[in-house]
């Protein structure tokens, strides 16, 4: 194996990148203030960081119409668990390790807000009631407890350009997700137009 040099503490890492200035050591909040509240109801996407009890990580996306993220008041918000392909994987780990931080966006802004606290699995009809979507209501819901609020620079989306549809790759370009699946899952009778036709039915069908 190669050997590689690597940074094994903060001192060193400070040594080589340094410190924040004090604009960032000051910008995080720990309630939702109107400022967070405003970005959530336009953001229509989230990421879900998740970790097991031994610190496996997961990240897992979150999306619906804008406002789909149910603000209960500064300290407190619910995600609803739309249905999915029952991995699960958020919501177990969630189980044994309760916390959790998101990253909201909104389309066309390159800043984004960062979220962080303690999450609950919750099945409260009267909270679930109020995310339905399509005349569906989810069967559980992500409560956030949230310790740390916070917007994150548009660096990373300045460089990526991601929301610049002249720097998105043609269409004919992009990775063939049904042949992927089939590649990885290897099972007999399961090719490339079977997990097409079973990912067309499920997004068409089963999305509330």
């Amino acid at each position: 194996m190669t050997d590689y040099q690597s940074i094994e503490t903060e001192a060193e890492l400070r040594e080589l990148l340094g410190f924040p200035g004090e604009l960032v050591q000051h910008k995080v909040i720990g309630i939702i203030d109107e400022h967070c509240r405003r970005f959530i109801a336009q953001s229509p996407i989230l990421m879900l960081a998740t970790s097991d009890e031994e610190g496996c990580a997961d990240v897992s996306p979150r999306g619906d119409a804008p406002g789909f993220v149910l603000v209960l008041d500064e300290h407190r918000l619910v995600i609803p668990e739309r249905p999915g392909n029952r991995r699960m994987d958020s919501l177990i780990n969630l189980l044994s390790n309760p916390r959790a931080g998101l990253i909201f966006m909104i389309p066309g802004l390159e800043e984004t807000l960062r979220v962080n606290g303690r999450a609950t699995i919750i099945r409260d009809e009267h909270l679930l009631q109020r995310m339905e979507a399509h005349g569906r209501r989810p069967l559980v819901g992500i409560m956030i407890e949230v310790e740390e609020c916070y917007t994150h620079c548009a660096k990373a989306f300045k460089r990526s350009r991601l929301w610049n549809p002249e720097s998105w790759p043609a269409k004919d370009s992009l990775p063939d997700i049904p042949e992927m699946i089939a590649d990885h899952v290897k099972l007999p009778g399961i090719g490339a137009e079977q997990v097409k036709t079973s990912l067309n039915e499920s997004y068409t069908k089963r999305l509330y």
